[in-house]
Formats: C-alpha cells, sequence, structure tokens
C-alpha cells in the first residue's frame, strides 16, 4: 500500500465514522445491490464511493428523523474531512418504527 492510497483510505475510514455518528443515522447503504461503495485495498466500504472530485453517502435513518435535517447534519460533519470535493447524501432506506411499550 503506498502512502497516498493509505491517506486515502483514512480518509474515507473517517467519512463512514463521521457520517454514521451523525444523529438519526441508523448506518451506510449500499444500495439496492450494493453497487454504492468504495474499494479499497482487501476491503470495501459499503455506502460510500468517494473518488478526487465527490463524496456520496448512501444512509438509512431512523424512523423518526428528520430527512433533511440529518442530510444537512452529514453534509457538516463530513465538510471537514472532504475538501472541494462535492457532497451528495442519499437516503437509501428508514428503519422500523420502535415498539411502544407504555
Amino acid at each position: 500500500m503506498t502512502a497516498a492510497s493509505g491517506d486515502f483510505a483514512a480518509t474515507a475510514d473517517a467519512i463512514a465514522a463521521a457520517a454514521t455518528a451523525v444523529p438519526g443515522v441508523a448506518g451506510l447503504h449500499g444500495g439496492a445491490f450494493d453497487e454504492v461503495a468504495t474499494a479499497l485495498p482487501g476491503r470495501r466500504i459499503k455506502g460510500l464511493r468517494l473518488d478526487e472530485g465527490a463524496c456520496a453517502v448512501h444512509v438509512a435513518v431512523d424512523w423518526d428523523a428528520d430527512m433533511p435535517r440529518v442530510a444537512d447534519a452529514i453534509r457538516a460533519a463530513l465538510a471537514p474531512l472532504t475538501g472541494d470535493r462535492t457532497v451528495s447524501v442519499t437516503v437509501e432506506d428508514v428503519g422500523e418504527p420502535k415498539e411502544d411499550r407504555t
């Protein structure tokens, strides 16, 4: 692995971690056929497509999440990590409602 590929992998990992840390995000989502992914040496990060000019994040959100706010929060969380890349956020799935046990 070259230093450049290590830097790219570290950036991809940091972006994935920042996106999943946003409240309301249930996780990254690879799309209908797991076609949204970033290939790294020996592994893939599903739900993240990252290249030199763009960053696409595909997520599943919690049932009660305010989708526009979650998307805005993801973009804000990724801004320090993505540099000049265009960031797009796609909500691929919504989780099940939580049972009310009261």
